[in-house]
């Protein structure tokens, strides 16, 4: 696995997922980190763009995704977000994604948030 990476953190978004319906109607705020690990030395030595992933592409990855058709679980949020940044980014070879729900419906709760965190690679299943 690449130890370059190119990072995006606290992307915040509005989406409808969620296993409750009114999470589902009413929407809510999600928070998105993500790391796109690849070689990077490439760019880093000709500064040139193209050698490279642009922060704004995979800030669309991430927005398409978690602002599209709802999902019931965030696991299927992150899942569809890392699918879609390695289907498009030939040059990175793995991304990790975390999914926060800062305000997950849980009763009684006092907590700041809660999330999962994927990390899946070019060619394995």
């Amino acid at each position: 696995m690449a130890a370059d990476a190119i990072l995006l953190q606290g992307l915040v978004f509005y989406g409808y997922h969620g296993v409750h319906p009114e999470e589902q109607r009413l929407g809510q705020r999600f928070v998105v980190d993500l790391e796109a690990r690849g070689d990077l030395r490439p760019a880093g030595s000709s500064d040139e763009p193209a050698q490279t992933v642009s922060y704004s592409d995979l800030y669309r990855v991430a927005r398409e995704v978690v602002e599209g058709p709802p999902r019931q679980l965030i696991e299927t949020v992150a899942e569809e977000i890392a699918a879609g940044v390695l289907e498009r980014f030939p040059l990175i070879e793995s991304v990790t994604v975390t999914v926060w729900k800062p305000g997950a419906p849980i009763v009684g709760s006092a907590l700041e948030r809660v999330g999962i965190r994927i990390t899946r690679e070019r060619g394995k299943a």
